[in-house]
């Protein structure tokens, strides 16, 4: 009985998931197309290379976290 259960839990779960993945991607198409039609909208080069860099140090933070973490089980650090 409990994988029964079990199994609603996770449907319920996946059901959410897809959910919220069609709601954002409804924002992104009426976000996008409202930003094709301003005028005056498109992202500057300082725009550009605004965005590179918050994409790279967000990467590399996330890098140097799961690093640590390997690290830190590697080494026995972690309870």
């Amino acid at each position: 009985m409990a994988k029964e259960g079990g199994r609603a839990g996770t449907w319920l779960i996946v059901t959410v998931l897809l959910m919220m993945l069609a709601l954002s991607l409804a924002v992104l198409y009426v976000g996008w197309g409202i930003a094709d039609d301003a005028e005056g909208m498109a992202m500057s080069t300082g725009g550009y290379v605004a965005m590179t860099l918050g994409v790279v140090a967000t990467l590399a933070l996330g890098i140097g976290l799961m690093a640590l973490v390997f690290y830190s089980n590697r080494h026995g650090d972690d309870f």
